[in-house]
C-alpha cells in the first residue's frame, strides 16, 4: 500500500460536542488517495467533507473532537530514501506543524476570507517558505542526493516521476540563487514568493507580491492561496471547494490550473466539491459520502457510467443533462438526517427505495464489490 498510495483513512470517527447533543459528524470515514492522482470527495452539504479534511490536518476545532480512527501518511524519508509510514493522529502538535503546510497543504472555499488583509501577499507566501525550507546550498545538495539515490530499477513508473520532479525542483534553485544583495532569509523567501505567483500563471507577479488581498480580484486572491499551499512542494494539496466563491470563468482556469499544476510538480490533489461537473472535468478517483459515511468509491468513469449505491445513482440522475428536456428533475426523497440522532444501521435507509429489515439494523461495510469498486450497501446496484 505504501508505494501505491500516498495516504490513508481508516475508521475515522469525529463528533462536535454541542448544548443539543453530539453530533456524530463522522461514522468510520474510509478513503485512500493515490500517488499522482486528483481525488474528487462529494456528497450534499452536511455529508462531512470539509471535517474530514479539517481532521486529516489536525484543524478540527471545540467543540470538535476526533473520537478514533487513523490518518496515515506515507511520506519519503529524505535521509534513507525509504517511505516511512506516519498516523498523523499520533504526532504531537510541534511535530503536526511540520506536516501541516509542509507535506500536506490546503487551500479554503473562500479566497475574500483567508489571506490576511493586513499582510502583503509576498510576505504571506515567504512566511510559509521560512517556516518549513531550508534554502542553503548544503540543504538543497543533500535533499538531491537523498532522492538520487532511492531511483532503482525496480522503482515503478508514478514514483519515479514523482521522485524526478523533487530532484529537478531542487536542482532549480541550485541554478538560481539568490542575488550577492539579497542573501537574507526574507530576501530569499521572496524570490521564491515571486517564482510561485510565476508557476501559478498570476499577472504581474513582481507588482502582486506587494500588493493587499483586498486589492486583488477573486480569482487573482485564489492563485495567490494555491502559490501559498504549493510553495513548499507538497505531497498532498487539499482543495476544500475552492472554486465555489469563483465565477464560472475563473473557476474553469482555477481547474485547468491545477491539473497543469500536478503534472509539473507531482503533488497529488484532493478536490472537496458538490458539483458533480467539477469531478467529471478534473478527476481520476471520486469518494462518495453521505451524512459522515464512505458510501462508494471507484475511479469517476466507472463512477459516471455504473453507479452501485442508491445514493451514488440518486445523485447523478438529479444532476440536468443538455442532450434531455425535463420538467421536473428527479430527486431523492426525504431529508439528510438530524446527525445528533442519526438512524440506526446504514444512514441512507430512511431515503433509500431498495432498503430491507437489515438495512436498519447493520451499518454496512465498505466493501470491493469489483475490481477496484468499493461500495457500503446491503444491495448494491447491478449493472
Amino acid at each position: 500500500m505504501s508505494n501505491e498510495f500516498v495516504m490513508s483513512v481508516k475508521q475515522l470517527f469525529v463528533s462536535f460536542h454541542t448544548y443539543e447533543g453530539v453530533v456524530k459528524a463522522l461514522d468510520g470515514v474510509d478513503m485512500f488517495l493515490r500517488r499522482g492522482d486528483t481525488m474528487g470527495v462529494v456528497g450534499e452539504t452536511g455529508c462531512g467533507k470539509s471535517v474530514t479534511a479539517k481532521s486529516i490536518l489536525r484543524l478540527v476545532e471545540a467543540p470538535g473532537r476526533i473520537e478514533s480512527g487513523q490518518v496515515l501518511f506515507y511520506d519519503l524519508d529524505q535521509e534513507t530514501g525509504e517511505v516511512i509510514e506516519i498516523d498523523l493522529l499520533q504526532l504531537m502538535d510541534e511535530e503536526m506543524l511540520e506536516i501541516r503546510g509542509n507535506k500536506i497543504s490546503i487551500v479554503f472555499q473562500d479566497p475574500a476570507t483567508y489571506p490576511n488583509p493586513v499582510f502583503r501577499i509576498g510576505d504571506q507566501i515567504a512566511e510559509v517558505i521560512i517556516l518549513h525550507q531550508d534554502l542553503s546550498e548544503d540543504v538543497l545538495l543533500m535533499k538531491i542526493a537523498a532522492l538520487e539515490s532511492t531511483l532503482t530499477e525496480e522503482t515503478s513508473g508514478d514514483d519515479r516521476a514523482n521522485i524526478e520532479q523533487k530532484i529537478m525542483y531542487y536542482k532549480g534553485q541550485l541554478e538560481d540563487p539568490p542575488e550577492p544583495d539579497t542573501k537574507s532569509k526574507k530576501k530569499a523567501a521572496m524570490l521564491r514568493a515571486i517564482e510561485m505567483l510565476k508557476l501559478v500563471r498570476m499577472p504581474a507577479p513582481d507588482q502582486v507580491v506587494n500588493q493587499y488581498p483586498h486589492e486583488l480580484s477573486g480569482g487573482m486572491r485564489q492563485r495567490a492561496l494555491i502559490a501559498m499551499s504549493l510553495a513548499c512542494n507538497p505531497s498532498i494539496l487539499i482543495c476544500d471547494e475552492a472554486t465555489t466563491a469563483l465565477d464560472v470563468t475563473v473557476q474553469a482556469q482555477v481547474l485547468k490550473l491545477l491539473n497543469q499544476l500536478k503534472k509539473e510538480i507531482g503533488t497529488s490533489i484532493i478536490v472537496i466539491t458538490h458539483d458533480m461537473g467539477v469531478v467529471a472535468e478534473t478527476c481520476d478517483w471520486v469518494n462518495v459520502m453521505y451524512a459522515g459515511t464512505t458510501v462508494e468509491t471507484c475511479a469517476t468513469g466507472e463512477l459516471f457510467a455504473d453507479p452501485l449505491h442508491p445514493y451514488t445513482a440518486g445523485l447523478l440522475t438529479a444532476v440536468p443533462k443538455l442532450h434531455e428536456s425535463k420538467i421536473r428533475l428527479p430527486q431523492i426523497a426525504g431529508s439528510v438526517p438530524n446527525l445528533i440522532y442519526p438512524p440506526p444501521g446504514c444512514r441512507f435507509h430512511p431515503r433509500c427505495d431498495y432498503a430491507t429489515g437489515i438495512c436498519k439494523e447493520k451499518k454496512p461495510r465498505l466493501e470491493e464489490i469489483g475490481p477496484g469498486h468499493w461500495v457500503a450497501c446491503h444491495h448494491p446496484l447491478t449493472s
